[in-house]
């Protein structure tokens, strides 16, 4: 935990629509023992796997779901406000779809426009069937993340979804907090 006297480490955690969404959860518990304020924005498609109740819950802070819920600093504009808060932001299950929005600067929901108007560091853990993941226009849109800086934590080889064995499995969780961890570590305090 982090003393009493100092300032909280700000991470927004992006929930995507990916069967792995559910590993937010121990993610987001994982970081806030760690003495970290956590703030949630999820996709339409995560509400398939995992509810804003839970997410919140789990914050203690409510859950950004359109680019349309107002923001604490009154102008309406949530996703800024979460954009300019965190000091790191992570992907827990990045989806295909999700890196293809970001390599080409979507901006259509609140994780895709927070995640435009932020200058923080962003980690994504990627979590897809390997067709997907190995597929060139998912490659072609993480050599562009990779380039503005984005990091990345997996996927590994592992059991997937389906049932079959092959890269694209997400990371352990303990991995995505480490690199959220260090990658907080690293950051300006503002």
């Amino acid at each position: 935990m982090t003393p009493a006297s100092a300032a909280p480490r700000r991470v927004a955690i992006h929930v995507c629509g990916s069967v792995a969404a559910y590993k937010a959860c121990a993610v987001i518990t994982a970081l806030r023992k760690q003495g970290c304020e956590v703030r949630v924005a999820m996709t339409r498609s995560a509400r398939h796997f995992v509810t804003e109740t839970t997410l919140q819950s789990l914050s203690g802070h409510p859950v950004a779901r359109t680019i349309w819920q107002g923001g604490d600093a009154g102008h309406g504009m949530g996703h800024i406000d979460i954009g300019a808060w965190a000091q790191t932001h992570a992907v827990v299950a990045a989806s295909a779809n999700l890196m293809a929005r970001l390599a080409h600067g979507f901006a259509d929901d609140a994780v895709t426009a927070a995640l435009l108007a932020t200058r923080a560091r962003l980690i994504v853990a990627p979590a897809m069937e390997s067709a997907m993941w190995e597929h060139p226009a998912t490659q072609a849109n993480v050599a562009t993340l990779r380039s503005r800086g984005v990091s990345f934590v997996g996927p590994v080889r592992g059991r997937l979804a389906s049932g079959a064995e092959g890269d694209g499995r997400m990371a352990e969780v303990d991995d995505v907090v480490a690199a959220v961890l260090s990658s907080l570590g690293d950051a300006a305090p503002t």
